[in-house]
Parts: C-alpha cells; sequence; structure tokens
C-alpha cells in the first residue's frame, strides 16, 4: 500500500512538474519556475518536500503569496493556496501589475463557482487571460507527518481545536463551519487515497456530524457521473482489494491520553520541545559566559534513519542507543585514521588521498564512506542535543515519576497516599505537571467524595495550579457516560528495568543518575480498544452504539452487509490528537502483524495538541462555566 505521505508528495511533485504526469523512462532537464504559496501551502509542503529536492525539482525561488514581490518575466508562476477571499484578492493584484507572464493556479482545495468567476473577472480587466495556462483543484488540504499520520491544520488551527467545538457560546452556524471544514479536509484525504472508506462512528456528538456529512459528500461524488473524483477504486487497489475503515471519533472519548506525562522518545520532543510540523528548535547556550544562545533548528523526518527507528522508543533506550551510535562512530574513525596514518598522509591532503586510493582497496572503501561517516555525526550530534535537553526537563521536573505515578493510576493501583505526597511538594515538577496528574487521577476514579474533593482543591491551590480545568473537567465528568471508565486503561502501567547498560552508566555524555529506567507495559488505549473492537467486529454492547455508513450503498443503512474483519483503517478524532495515541496505534498494529493478522492503521486528527495547549483549551473552557 503506497503511503498517505508518499501519495501527498507525488500529488505535490506532479504540480510542480506543471501538472504533467511524470513519463517513465523522462530524464528531461527540470523546467525552471517560481512557486508562490500561503501559509497553508507551507505547511502542506515543508514537512514533505526539502527547500534541495525544491530546487532538483527545477523550483528557484518560493515566496509568500503576500509578501512584496518582484515582477519575473518569461518564468512560470506556480500559485498554491487556500481559495480564500483575501488570496484570490491577491492574485489579481498579480495580475493587474502583471508579475509573471504564466499563471498556474493550484488551490488546495476546490475553488467555488462564484470565486472562478471572480477570478476570470480580474483576468479580463488586467488584460492577461492568456497568460494563465492552468486551473487546477488539488484536493491535498491536509498535513502528512508521517506515512500513517496526518493532521489538517497547523495555522489557525485553534479554529479546528477542542475549545473551539465545545465552547458554551458556540452558535450553529459556527459548528457548521467547523464541521464542513474538517469533512473538505477527510474528503481531500481519500481523494489523495483514491478510495472509498466504510464509515464508523459513535452516536451524538461531534464525531457524529462529521460522519454523517462525509458520507453525504462522498455518496454525492460517486454518483456524479461527470465529476467523480474516484474512477481509480473500481478494484479498491490502493488497499489490496479491500475498503479502509474510517473510524471517527470524538476527543471526549479519553480525556486523560492527552495530557498524559509521556515516556517515549516522538512524545516526549512534542511535549517538551515544542515538535511542529517534525521540527524543533533548541537553544543552545555558549560555553563562554555572556555568549548569547544559539538557535539550532533540527529536522525529524523519515530520512533520519535513528529517529525512526527509535521515535516510538522510551527515553533511557533512546539514550542507550545514542551511545551505541556514537561508540560505533568512533570505532570507525578511528579505523580511517590509522589507515591515513599507515598510508603516511596525516594531514588532510585529498590529491595524497585520490593517489593513494588508487591502489589500496580499503583506502578506497575509507574514503567513500566518508561522506556518510561525516552525516552519521551529524545526526548523532543532533540527536545528542535533543536527548540531552528532554533529559534536563526529565530531571528538573521529575518527569519520570509523574508518568511512572500516572501508569499506577491508569492501572487502577491504590496510589491516594503518594498523590498527596507528589502534589504538595514544592521540588516535584511545575503547577502544570500537578494539575495534569490530578485530572488523570480524577477521570480515572470513579469516586471522589466532597470531602477528599475539597481536600486536593486546596493542596492543588497551594502547589499554584490554575483550578479552572478542573472546573470543566468536572462538569465534563458529570454529563459523560462514565460506565466503562473502570476498565478503560486496564493492562497499565511500568516495570522499572534495574541497570543501564554499561555504556549509558559509565562513559556516555548522558548523566542518567535519578532517572528510572521504566518501560511501559504493552497495553491498549480507549481510542486503540474502539479500532480493536471494529476492525474485528467483536461484540461488545459499546460497539452497537456506533454508525455504520457505506457511501457506495444506495441506500443508507446502519447495519454491516460482510463482517469479514478490516485490515486497513484510518482513525480520525475530532478535537484534536497526540503522538501518545498515535504510538500505541503503532504498536497495536505491529503486534497484529507478528501475531499473523495484518493491520495497516492511519491515525489522523483535526490538530496536534501538546498536553500545554489542551490544559489551557480545559482553562478557556472552565472560565466559561
Amino acid at each position: 500500500m503506497t503511503s498517505i505521505r508518499q501519495k501527498q508528495i507525488n500529488a505535490i511533485k506532479q504540480m510542480l512538474n506543471l501538472n504533467q504526469a511524470p513519463t517513465k523512462n523522462s530524464i528531461a532537464e527540470p523546467v525552471w519556475k517560481v512557486l508562490i504559496y500561503d501559509r497553508v501551502g507551507q505547511d502542506i509542503i515543508s514537512p514533505l518536500i526539502s527547500v534541495k529536492e525544491l530546487r532538483e525539482l527545477g523550483v528557484t525561488l518560493h515566496v509568500q503569496l503576500h509578501s512584496d514581490r518582484d515582477p519575473i518575466p518569461e518564468v512560470p508562476a506556480i500559485y498554491f493556496c487556500a481559495p480564500t477571499e483575501e488570496n484570490l484578492g491577491r492574485i489579481s493584484q498579480d495580475f493587474q501589475r502583471a508579475i509573471y507572464d504564466i499563471y498556474h493556479l493550484n488551490f488546495i482545495s476546490p475553488i467555488s463557482r462564484q470565486k472562478l468567476e471572480d477570478l476570470a473577472s480580474a483576468a479580463l480587466q488586467a488584460n492577461c487571460v492568456a497568460s494563465i495556462h492552468k486551473v487546477y483543484d488539488q484536493y491535498i488540504n491536509f498535513i502528512s507527518l508521517e506515512d500513517d499520520m496526518f493532521m489538517l491544520k497547523h495555522q489557525n488551527s485553534d479554529s479546528l481545536s477542542y475549545y473551539a467545538i465545545n465552547k458554551g457560546d458556540i452558535k450553529d452556524t459556527e459548528m457548521d463551519n467547523i464541521m464542513d471544514s474538517i469533512v473538505d479536509s477527510l474528503f481531500s484525504v481519500f481523494v489523495t487515497m483514491g478510495t472509498v472508506p466504510i464509515i464508523r462512528s459513535p452516536k451524538g456528538n461531534a464525531a457524529e456530524m462529521v460522519a454523517k456529512k462525509l458520507d453525504k459528500k462522498l455518496r454525492e461524488n460517486l454518483f456524479d457521473a461527470r465529476n467523480n473524483l474516484f474512477h481509480t477504486d473500481t478494484h479498491m487497489g490502493s488497499f489490496n482489494f479491500q475498503r479502509p475503515l474510517l473510524i471517527i471519533l470524538d476527543r471526549n472519548v479519553d480525556m486523560a491520553t492527552p495530557l498524559h506525562h509521556t515516556w517515549t522518545y516522538q512524545a516526549l520532543t512534542h511535549d517538551l520541545l515544542n515538535l511542529t510540523l517534525n521540527r524543533i528548535i533548541i537553544e543552545e547556550t555558549s560555553a563562554t559566559g555572556g555568549a548569547r544562545a544559539k538557535s539550532r533548528p533540527c529536522e525529524l523526518n523519515s530520512n533520519d534513519k535513528f529517529w525512526s527507528t527509535h521515535k516510538g522508543s522510551p527515553f533511557p533506550t533512546v539514550a542507550e542507543a545514542i551511545q551505541e551510535e556514537l561508540e560505533e562512530y568512533r570505532s570507525s574513525e578511528e579505523e580511517v585514521k590509522k589507515l591515513k596514518s599507515s598510508m603516511g598522509i596525516d594531514n588532510e591532503n585529498d590529491v595524497a588521498l585520490s593517489m593513494v586510493s588508487d591502489n589500496t582497496a580499503r583506502i578506497t572503501s575509507a574514503v567513500n564512506s566518508l561522506p556518510q561517516l561525516l552525516e552519521k555525526k551529524r545526526l548523532i550530534d543532533m540527536h545528542t542535543t535533543i536527548a540531552t535537553a528532554i533529559l534536563n526537563y526529565i530531571k528538573s521536573r521529575k518527569f519520570d515519576t509523574f508518568f511512572e505515578f500516572e501508569e499506577k493510576i491508569m492501572s487502577k493501583a491504590n496510589v491516594e497516599k503518594g498523590l498527596v505526597d507528589i502534589l504538595s511538594d514544592p521540588d516535584t515538577g511545575t503547577p502544570e505537571d500537578k494539575m495534569r496528574l490530578f485530572i488523570i487521577y480524577y477521570i480515572c476514579t470513579p469516586y471522589i467524595s466532597d470531602a477528599d474533593y475539597s481536600k486536593y482543591e486546596t493542596t492543588l491551590q497551594e502547589a499554584g495550579c490554575d483550578l479552572l480545568p478542573l472546573v470543566y473537567i468536572k462538569r465534563w465528568k458529570s454529563y459523560t457516560k462514565m460506565a466503562s471508565g473502570t476498565n478503560q486503561y486496564e493492562g497499565a502501567g511500568t516495570k522499572t528495568v534495574n541497570m543501564f547498560s554499561k555504556l549509558v552508566s559509565q562513559g556516555s555524555s548522558f548523566v542518567m543518575e535519578g532517572v528510572k529506567n521504566l518501560v511501559v507495559k504493552r497495553h491498549n488505549l480507549p481510542v486503540t480498544r474502539i479500532v480493536d473492537h471494529l476492525m474485528d467486529f467483536k461484540n461488545s454492547a459499546e460497539m452497537e452504539d456506533y454508525h455504520y455508513l457505506d457511501p457506495k450503498q444506495l441506500k443508507a443503512a446502519d447495519i454491516p452487509r460482510n463482517r469479514s474483519p478490516f485490515q486497513d483503517a484510518f482513525v480520525f478524532v475530532v478535537g484534536g490528537g497526540n503522538y501518545v495515541e498515535y504510538q500505541n496505534l503503532v504498536d497495536y498494529a505491529k503486534q497484529k502483524t507478528t501475531s499473523g493478522s495484518t493491520k495497516r492503521i492511519v491515525y489522523g486528527s483535526t490538530t496536534l495538541n501538546s498536553a500545554r495547549q489542551f490544559l489551557k483549551q480545559l482553562s478557556l473552557l472552565g472560565q466559561e462555566i
């Protein structure tokens, strides 16, 4: 199966190739062109295609639509932007000023008939109709972060946030606009994949609204003979002759996980270092006192083998792996030095090296491996910098203590005494950490007496916590069906591995003293548990409350025609997702595949929330009560 990320890359490359499908044997020189995008277009392209790759595709210049731009004649200009009034106004200005001679207009989502007519009028007035070579609807209005992960929005993501959907004074028109925006993006996902899913969603929440609107939109397109976008789906070839399942869930299905202190590399990077569109910026303090800190951007994507291998690993395992990579690099470097020394070339003389390499196979091999060695060293240095920054946070905020304690809460261990100790200890964590911990305890504990609740409230206040998130969670818990709360996180917990490897405990740059070597016990989070039930049609009362929508059926029917297990699923969370849930689904799919039942799962969400962002949204909701 071609991944969602690769499909989107292919669509963008075709757009940059002036929307001409690549031919198998074409090794032609690229046509030089200019790329003009808005913020939304930039967010879509930046995690997928590097500046170097843009150059290789013939893009000599890439600029913001709303920046000041000089005229560039005789070069095709590719526009990649959302069809908003503001963007179309700026494109009309470009027509008037005759900035470019050749225009290729690509809209991220479909442009309406009315806006297209307005654009045509602007072109007529500017006398540049002949300069507009192509106008395309691209249907790629989503952001692919991984082969199996996407989100809908980064810029202006507050408009699709948990707060935006759940605020008390939301008008029906506002809610409709939010739902339509989500549906348009999900529709783009399946047009890009070239397949029509079967949709499941719970009843009575925002997920149900999205599911029904998407079902209607897919149905209308499928039965429109002239504009059907799913011709490639004749044999459902994208998914091994079987259609995928789309499970649309509401964030309210699990409110504890977005606040959970985490222990895997990618989730920690997001929580502590603000991982955004696969990129983080680390402030490096200079060794010489008084000098300003340097900002170091770090790209974390599938081109980085270490990241691909270890992003889902517990942090102590990552520290060990970095140290092992460093030792391996040092031994390779030492071998090159010895070879150079034995050949009498201790200095960096390239001519001497090339002369010797003609005669000595070993030197040739060493010289050829130098670029890879240098790249390996760059990645090791980068991951050492990232891991050191994370380690400092873990130590200063006692992150491991919070993580271990929350896992105990989720596994239903009796933690009441220890909870008060952590909440009242001024040296353990920030007020935000303590609020996250207590909300998880409050959600996972079936009953807390009023007297106990007041005591906890006082302890939190004394610790300097903002109590507004708790006000909202209290209201939420009273309205939500908590029948499944008793076994929602069954199997959670950690086990402590006594020793770090010799590498980390002795010769490492990571001083792991005081940090527990914790391993997470294998368990399914609520979202993964629902996915497991729906993909395999397991009998449970809870699953009977889920809609079954098949856009390919002429008549809507809420009864599954076929009960054979699904191999492929898209899991989409309305109201914000997180890396903890994503990693749990990745682990589940791996475990199923190992046991002989192939599962491929793509995780998507309206936005990606760090715990801090989610807590802030809960605080805003608490303010309204």
